[in-house]
């Protein structure tokens, strides 16, 4: 029997015969997917033979291009100037991509696109540095309205362990290591300890930011065993 089609919200679990209709994209998600990018006019099919339903969910926003990195680095839009011994809380924006899944015996991704036009910088020396995803984002001492498609709120604690001031002008974080939860919009939580003046430590905590969030599907899952769970900002911060 076919299946009635509906139109519903982006993020969550769909069944089969759905469609999301939204001002920048489309998505049929049946035995015949379609995703259209209405801006680029980017277009993919595939055929799906086998599952129960879709879900389609924020993930880790360091896959698009595919291949070039797993890290992001936020750059703050004004400084964060801390005391020895002090902590502070910020909230950040960051960029968003979203990841269609098939769930059946087995849970595997289709597709997985973004709203956003992908930026990238160098973290570090230019012989040893590393690629990262880049968003400047303003700090913000409570959490922002965000567009849930395109941006999703960071929070962060910075604790300064140095035995002196210090300035704090970005954060990179590792892919590997990002619990993302999600309701309208996405959200992470993080922690950064400052140990130097170059030196910093960032890491995510695996809580949602308020109560009633879904854990997002995580596609770095079988990596993250066997790699560190923390980041190490060597050459600054």
């Amino acid at each position: 029997m076919t299946q009635e089609k509906r139109t519903e919200g982006v993020y969550g679990r769909k069944k089969f015969g759905t469609e999301v209709r939204h001002e920048k994209f489309y998505l049929k998600l049946d035995r015949s997917y379609l995703r259209e990018l209405k801006e680029s006019g980017e277009r993919v099919e595939k055929i799906v033979a086998g599952g129960n339903e879709f879900i389609v969910n924020p993930v880790e926003p360091v896959n698009l291009p595919a291949g070039i990195t797993r890290f992001l680095l936020i750059e703050f839009s004004r400084p964060v100037n801390i005391e020895p011994g002090e902590s502070v809380g910020v909230y950040l924006k960051f960029p968003v991509e979203i990841g269609v899944f098939i769930e059946g015996r087995k849970l595997s991704v289709i597709d997985v696109f973004t709203l956003t036009r992908p930026k990238y910088t160098l973290y570090g020396t230019p012989s040893r540095g590393i690629v990262c995803r880049y968003c400047l984002s303003e700090v913000y001492s409570t959490p922002p309205e965000v567009d849930g498609l395109t941006e999703g709120i960071l929070e962060l604690r910075i604790k300064n362990d140095f035995d002196d001031w210090v300035e704090v002008k970005k954060a990179v974080f590792d892919g590997y290591g990002m619990k993302i939860y999600y309701s309208a919009f996405p959200s992470m939580i993080a922690r950064m300890k400052v140990e130097s003046k170059t030196l910093a430590e960032t890491t995510f905590l695996n809580t949602p930011l308020k109560d009633g969030m879904s854990k997002a599907i995580e596609l770095y899952v079988a990596r993250r065993l066997i790699e560190r769970k923390k980041f190490v900002m060597e050459w600054g911060f």
